[in-house]
């Protein structure tokens, strides 16, 4: 074995794993190992083994040792053929570690663990793993080698650790998801240690779908002066070569620069791999929602296509006595567009059956938008009906607006098993629709052109419950409210802040009680793809029972206890 190496082959391993599938993930590991043929070294990301995030699965002593197996199986099998940089959950001493094994010569030779243990936003790793001691760096064919896990590299302590006890490069395995502009923050850091240390790094992430998250990849290589060696394409697996060299300066990496996605096409993106991995890791055989000729929908059923292919995708269109024509007409003209299975299901008698239903318990009383939210709820059934019998899921539509605000029907049209416009405001939607209509993702399986009428972009949205009704009839402007809720959500800026920013004191004051009233339904709604900063769910953790309310003063105060009936006087619906 040559001790001072001066060439070096390592493979990235860019995949997509399964959380808790060992098998499939081992498997997985074996055949990127066959496709790095040539390679001294695979790096794999984070917890590969076990998937990421594994959450409280990770706590099962089943499961621990059913990871061990697995990577003592493939420790073996390094006699011949690459060694493994791989990431899994491991059990030293009573304590559980996220960890990073080598595996080379038919061997564990070295087992490094996760120092900095995330707590914030989508991360609860303090909840699950103990945080190991600071990493020195492994001895691999002679050259020093430090791999500092994920969230280490975003703060200097355990870099530099690994720095001062003759660490050469710096691999970094990663499960890292996707967040709008998360990318740009990574290089950035990823530049900040490099800069400090003086060694260059290649920070390997997973890409997939995982419940809400969803991980990019966009994985890549710096040299020691912080410039770019490689780039690996985002939202897609790909075994990547990456080759060093020793030079009387120290290691230099040189690799393809791939383009990956950003902005809003990143954001796009996100919505159809979250989409995709959830139907295909979840066995669905494909989905089904309510095509209504709003832009929710239309959005909704270009991701879907583009996710699973036209041939597993079923529209359908629920009219009453509300629905326009032009409505009827703009979803069939998307579902054309599209090739999807497209079926027209009135709900009138559903409707007009529940309200006969109801006649004497609601004997004297007027019409209100408990009648209103019948229809949508008709509609959920009928979705779900359509959902057990063919085994399609139901997505559900509903944007980051709505369900802000709680302008959603529970039971109704938030009914689905997952949405991947969740984390995406009302303006957002229609900006990606825009977009969509230009371009598509080049893995992507639907049509080219044209998807959403310009009809549906520019009609007012309404969710057409009784006559010539429109959204702002019961909300802001999009454009305005979309503003505030990203001071609200997004940035957690108190009320005060806000209005001095310029925005109305009532209108400010209305969003922020909206926003808390609604936390009730949130919590019954479908998952959905990460895409802002702060989703509903991992990200923003709300209790529902909560008196406390931003009232724009100084000295904050909590509204008083409200008269009987009058708690939830600001709520839409139910």
């Amino acid at each position: 074995m040559n001790l001072l190496l001066d060439r070096l082959t390592i493979a990235v391993a860019q995949l997509n794993p399964t959380v808790g599938d060992i098998a499939g993930n081992a498997e997985k590991a074996r055949r990127a190992a066959q496709a790095a043929a040539g390679a001294d070294l695979v790096i794999f990301p984070e917890l590969f083994i076990a998937g990421y995030p594994p959450e409280d699965l990770v706590l099962k002593p089943a499961f621990q040792e059913a990871c061990r197996i697995a990577v003592q199986e493939l420790a073996r099998e390094t006699a011949d053929g690459p060694a493994l940089l791989i990431g899994t959950p491991w059990v030293e001493d009573g304590k559980l570690y996220n960890a990073v094994a080598l595996l080379e010569g038919g061997q564990v030779a070295g087992l490094r663990f996760k120092v900095d243990l995330p707590n914030y936003g989508v991360f609860d790793e303090k909840r699950v793993f103990a945080p190991g001691p600071m990493p020195g760096p492994v001895n691999f064919r002679g050259v020093r080698i430090g791999i500092p896990i994920c969230e280490d590299i975003w703060g200097p302590e355990p870099v530099e650790c690994i720095a001062e006890t003759g660490g050469e490069i710096l691999l970094v395995p990663n499960g890292s998801p996707y967040r709008r502009g998360v990318v740009n923050e990574r290089l950035n850091v990823a530049v900040a240690r490099v800069v400090e240390a003086r060694l260059p790094l290649l920070y390997v992430n997973q890409v997939g779908g995982q419940d809400e998250l969803v991980f990019e990849g966009a994985s890549f290589a710096l040299n020691a002066d912080g410039a770019l060696a490689a780039q690996v394409p985002a939202f897609r697996e790909e075994v990547a070569l990456t080759n060093w060299v020793r030079t009387g300066e120290g290691w230099r990496c040189e690799g393809a620069l791939a383009p990956i996605e950003e902005g809003e096409k990143a954001d796009y993106s996100a919505c159809v791999l979250g989409l995709r991995d959830y139907v295909e890791k979840n066995g669905f055989a494909g989905v089904v929602f309510g095509l209504s000729g709003g832009i929710d929908s239309a959005l909704c059923a270009a991701i879907a296509v583009d996710a699973l292919g036209a041939h597993r995708v079923r529209a359908v269109m629920l009219p009453y006595r509300y629905t326009a024509q032009v409505s009827i007409d703009d979803a069939a003209q998307v579902a054309r567009a599209l090739g999807i299975a497209y079926d027209v299901v009135p709900i009138a008698s559903a409707v007009e059956g529940l309200e006969a239903a109801l006649a004497s318990t609601f004997t004297g009383l007027s019409r209100d938008v408990t009648e209103e939210n019948l229809q949508s709820r008709a509609r959920g059934t009928i979705l779900m009906a359509i959902s057990n019998k063919f085994g399609a899921m139901v997505v559900t539509t509903g944007n980051k607006s709505e369900m802000s605000v709680g302008y959603a029907t529970l039971y109704g049209d938030m009914n689905g098993g997952f949405n991947p416009i969740k984390d995406l405001y009302k303006t957002e939607v229609y900006r990606l629709a825009r977009l969509r209509n230009g371009w598509k993702p080049a893995w992507a399986l639907g049509p080219d052109g044209v998807v959403t009428p310009e009809s549906i972009l520019t009609r007012a949205p309404t969710a057409e419950l009784r006559e010539n009704q429109t959204d702002q009839d019961s909300l802001p402007p999009y454009d305005l409210l979309d503003a505030v809720l990203e001071r609200l959500v997004e940035r957690e800026e108190p009320v005060a802040s806000i209005i001095a920013e310029g925005f109305d004191r009532d209108l400010v004051l209305r969003i922020e009680r909206m926003l808390a009233l609604a936390e009730y339904k949130r919590r019954q709604a479908a998952p959905g793809v990460k895409i802002t900063l702060r989703n509903f769910g991992r990200d923003r953790r709300y209790p529902i029972t909560n008196r406390f309310r931003d009232n724009g003063t100084i000295t904050l105060k909590v509204d008083p206890v409200p008269a009987k009936g009058a708690a939830r006087s600001e709520a839409i619906d139910f």
